[in-house]
């Protein structure tokens, strides 16, 4: 017989814990049945962790974005058959490999045996940014299609991890050619240039000024290197440290949107979430006012959804949606157009998804061309390097043989 601890909820959704013994967790299941108990979770109590542990792992609230694909296609797939949570919930928990996954199974159960809608209280504090489920639920069981839009969510999610992995593999090249030029610079300078100079120190003649350019620069950085480096990270866990309070986080977002190239970029990105998300619950018959309030909270750049929030006020207070806004000064010409045709020919969700699906091909365009100037401005600033490092080391060698000649 084996002793397990388990972690079960009650009918009346109480959640309860203790330990039993059985032959296998099977068994142990059966006996949780047996006992009016729906089993959360069942650990081998040998395997029970005991006092402090570290875990250098991805956290449980961490969904990748494969696996919330996933799970959203399973909970469209359960809301869209109407099957009854209680009696499939170890199918499903079962079936799927991912902690992470079985982590928000395991909360969504609680969650719904303590309350009659259970999409409505899932946990929102997963980390699975943009997209928490909770948000999004009440909204879409009010109007009756919450397999459509978790469907659609779905579809959506899916689409925003290909172009994140598209950018992932573009930029793949670029930062391995970054630091293997900053590696092979480093290591010329403190340990190939050093031995090389030694030779030219006895010499009596005055060396070039490259030459002399080029031994200061490799004491500097023998010298000051590693404080330099360790200044570095110190600096940046110091901004992230002050980054940490609310204030101090929304200055640094309204910058962020003002800053050159990448200023659009980020809210270029941030609009076509926004849009896409907007369409989604109101082709779902969401009220405007609650997918406003939605679309902005799944935004990444607070400043852009604090600005997002105040126009749904806006609208509450009797604006139109496009006129609301224009007000905000985040939106382009193009989008404000397309959002007022929409309005105006009663085809908002489509409008709204042209406009995102033109936003996010616009940040892929200004992407792919920043990545095609990088790397060919990146060789040659090497190129330069070494062949300074080598005129320095020549012009010494140079001049001594037209001495001795």
């Amino acid at each position: 017989m084996i002793q397990y601890r388990y972690l079960a909820v009650t009918d009346k959704g109480k959640k309860c814990r203790g330990t039993l013994s059985a032959e296998s967790p099977r068994a142990a299941r059966a006996q949780l049945l047996g006992q009016q108990l729906t089993p959360i979770s069942l650990t081998p109590e040998n395997d029970a962790p005991r006092g402090f542990s570290l875990s250098l792992g991805r956290s449980q609230d961490n969904i990748r974005g494969n696996d919330l694909v996933l799970l959203t296609r399973q909970l469209s797939t359960l809301v869209a058959a109407a099957l009854p949570w209680k009696r499939h919930y170890w199918h499903w928990r079962n079936k799927v490999k991912s902690r992470a996954i079985v982590h928000y199974w395991s909360k969504c159960a609680i969650k719904y045996w303590r309350a009659s809608h259970w999409l409505t209280h899932s946990p929102a504090s997963l980390k699975h940014s943009p997209y928490c489920f909770a948000p999004w639920s009440p909204p879409g069981e009010a109007s009756g299609h919450l397999d459509n839009v978790l469907l659609r969510l779905a579809d959506n999610a899916e689409q925003s991890q290909k172009l994140k992995s598209k950018m992932l593999q573009a930029m793949i090249y670029p930062l391995v050619l970054t630091v293997v030029a900053i590696a092979v610079v480093a290591i010329l300078l403190t340990a190939v240039v050093p031995k090389v100079i030694e030779q030219f120190i006895h010499m009596q003649q005055a060396l070039p000024l490259s030459t002399r350019a080029l031994i200061s620069l490799s004491d500097a950085l023998r010298d000051f290197g590693l404080w330099a480096l360790l200044a570095f990270l110190l600096t940046a866990l110091g901004v992230r440290q002050w980054l940490k309070p609310a204030d101090n986080l929304m200055w640094w977002h309204k910058k962020m949107l003002h800053l050159p190239s990448i200023g659009r970029v980020v809210l270029d990105l941030n609009l076509a979430r926004y849009a896409r998300t907007l369409s989604i619950l109101n082709a779902s018959a969401v009220p405007l006012l609650e997918a406003m309030h939605i679309s902005a909270s799944v935004l990444a750049n607070n400043y852009a959804r604090q600005q997002l929030v105040e126009a749904s006020e806006k609208v509450r207070e009797g604006s139109r949606l496009a006129s609301a806004l224009e007000h905000t000064g985040l939106l382009s010409p193009m989008m404000r157009h397309m959002i007022t045709s929409g309005e105006n020919s009663g085809e908002l969700d489509s409008m709204l998804e042209r406009a995102a699906d033109i936003q996010e091909n616009a940040f892929v365009s200004r992407m792919t061309i920043a990545l095609a100037l990088f790397e060919p401005l990146l060789v040659v600033s090497m190129a330069t390097v070494v062949l300074f490092i080598i005129l320095a080391i020549l012009q010494p060698i140079l001049q001594l043989n037209s001495m001795m000649g």
